[in-house]
C-alpha cells in the first residue's frame, strides 16, 4: 500500500472512532451511569458479575473480568465477575449436547443468582445466544445489562439497560464497547473507594531506601 494511502487511512480510521465515541457520549452517558450504578448496587449486595458475547465481544467479557477481579485504577478488594467465555470444557459440552444457542444460558442456570447482574455483549444486538442468556437471567431475577450495536437489535429490548452504539462497522462497535467498559470499572471504582487516582509512587524515594 502506497504510504500516503496508508497514512490517510490511518487518520480516517481514527477520527471515525472518535466522533463515534462523542457521539456515545451525548447518546448515552445517562445509561452508561445507570448501569454502572446497577452495577455498584450488586457488588455492595454481595453479588457478581456474568458477561458473555462471541468473537470479540467474548473476549471484551474476559477483559472487563480481569478488570473487576484485578483492578483498574485503585487499590481495592478483588471483585467477583465471571466471563461466561473461558470455560472449553463447558462450552464444548453443552454446544455438542445442547447446541450453541445455550452455551451461555445453562451456564446462568447453573452459576446465577437472584442478587447478580449478567451483562450481554453483541456488536449486531442479535446473537441468539446471548439473547438467550439474557432472557434466563431475567426469570432469574436478575439486573441486565446490554451492550450493543447497529439499531440495538432484540437484545436491546430484552435488557433492563441497554447502551447501544449506533454504528454498523463492528471495529468501530467494539472499540466503543471496551471504553465503555472501562467506565464502568471506573465509576463502580469511585463509587466503592470513595476516591480517584491513587497517589502517585515517589519512585526516587523507593529506589534510595
Amino acid at each position: 500500500m502506497d504510504a500516503k494511502v496508508a497514512l490517510a487511512k490511518v487518520t480516517t480510521s481514527l477520527q471515525e472512532g472518535a466522533e463515534l465515541r462523542m457521539k456515545v457520549a451525548r447518546d448515552n452517558a445517562h445509561a452508561i451511569v445507570e448501569a454502572a450504578s446497577i452495577i455498584t448496587g450488586c457488588l455492595q449486595s454481595g453479588g457478581k458479575l456474568l458477561l458473555f458475547g462471541n468473537g470479540g465481544s467474548a473476549a471484551d467479557a474476559q477483559h472487563l473480568a480481569a478488570e473487576f477481579v484485578g483492578r483498574f485504577i485503585g487499590e481495592r478488594r478483588a471483585l467477583p465477575a465471571l466471563a461466561l467465555t473461558t470455560d472449553s470444557s463447558i462450552l464444548t459440552a453443552v454446544g455438542n449436547d445442547y447446541g450453541f444457542e445455550q452455551i451461555f444460558t445453562r451456564q446462568i442456570e447453573g452459576l446465577a443468582r437472584s442478587n447478580d447482574v449478567a451483562i450481554g455483549i453483541s456488536t449486531s444486538g442479535n446473537s441468539p445466544n446471548v439473547i438467550a442468556a439474557i432472557q434466563a437471567a431475567s426469570k432469574r431475577g436478575l439486573k441486565t445489562i446490554g451492550l450493543v450495536g447497529k439499531d440495538g437489535g432484540m437484545l436491546a429490548k430484552c435488557v433492563d439497560t441497554a447502551i447501544t452504539v449506533s454504528a454498523v462497522n463492528t471495529a468501530r462497535i467494539q472499540e466503543c464497547h471496551i471504553a465503555i467498559g472501562h467506565l464502568f470499572c471506573e465509576l463502580v471504582e469511585l463509587d466503592l473507594l470513595e476516591t480517584s487516582l491513587p497517589e502517585p509512587v515517589d519512585t526516587k524515594s523507593s529506589a534510595s531506601q
